[in-house]
C-alpha cells in the first residue's frame, strides 16, 4: 500500500492542519465525520482540540461506540494533545462523564503544561524519525504520567534538572503524541505514522 488512505476525525480540533500534513507525508487524506467516513479508511488521526468538547461530540453524534470499535478492531490511530487524551486507558482530571476511545495502556493527564498562556515549542530527540531534533510545540498540553508494559516511549521532554516527561507513545497500532505535530513543516511524526498504516494493512 503505497498511498494509505487516512482519515483526521472531523468533530472539532485541527483537522486542515492534520489533512494537509498526511498529504505531505505520502498518504491520501479525508475528513471523518460518519461512521460510513470511517469504514472507508485505513487510519484514523483523532486532531487535538478540546478533548471533553470531542468526546461529548462524538457521543451525540454516535461515533464513539464505531471508533471503540474501530480501534477494537485494529484500525491505526494517530491522537494529538486532546487525541493524546482520547486514546487513552486512564485519563487524570477528566470530567465524571467524560468518555474515551482508549487502548493506549497509559495514564494521562489534562492540562498538565498549564493553560494557554503556558504554551512553548521545544527540541525534542525522537529516535525512530531520525537524528535531527523534531521541533514540537505544546498548546494546552497533557503528558504521560505512566505506561504499561507494552506502551513504547518515543519521546520525552524535560521539566527541570533530570526530571523528564513521556509526551510521546506507541503501542501496536496506535500513537499519541502531546504536541501538535501538525502546526510544524515538519512531516516526520505523520511519516511514521503512515508508515505504521502500511505495515497494519
Amino acid at each position: 500500500m503505497s498511498s494509505p488512505h487516512i482519515g483526521v476525525l472531523s468533530i472539532q480540533g485541527d483537522v486542515r492542519e492534520h489533512l494537509h500534513a498526511l498529504e505531505r507525508a505520502g498518504a491520501r487524506s479525508s475528513a471523518v465525520g460518519s461512521q460510513d467516513a470511517l469504514r472507508d479508511v485505513d487510519g484514523l488521526v483523532i486532531p487535538g482540540g478540546e478533548s471533553t468538547t470531542i468526546s461529548k461530540l462524538a457521543v451525540a453524534d454516535g461515533l464513539m461506540e464505531p471508533l471503540r470499535s474501530a480501534r477494537a478492531a485494529g484500525l491505526p490511530m494517530f491522537g494529538s494533545c486532546a487525541g493524546m487524551i482520547m486514546l487513552a486507558d486512564r485519563v487524570e482530571d477528566a470530567r465524571p462523564d467524560q468518555e474515551f476511545i482508549g487502548g493506549l495502556d497509559m495514564v494521562v493527564r489534562r492540562n498538565a503544561f498549564g493553560r494557554q498562556v503556558d504554551s512553548f515549542e521545544v527540541d525534542l530527540s525522537v529516535p525512530d524519525i531520525g537524528a535531527d531534533p523534531f521541533r514540537a510545540v505544546f498548546i494546552r498540553a497533557p503528558w504521560v504520567e505512566s505506561i504499561g508494559a507494552d506502551v513504547e516511549v518515543l519521546a520525552r521532554v524535560q521539566r527541570g534538572g533530570d526530571e523528564s516527561t513521556i509526551v510521546a507513545v506507541r503501542q501496536g497500532p496506535l500513537m499519541a503524541t502531546a504536541f501538535h505535530p501538525e502546526l510544524t513543516g515538519d512531516a516526520r511524526i505523520h511519516e511514521l505514522f503512515v508508515e505504521m498504516v502500511r505495515e497494519q494493512a
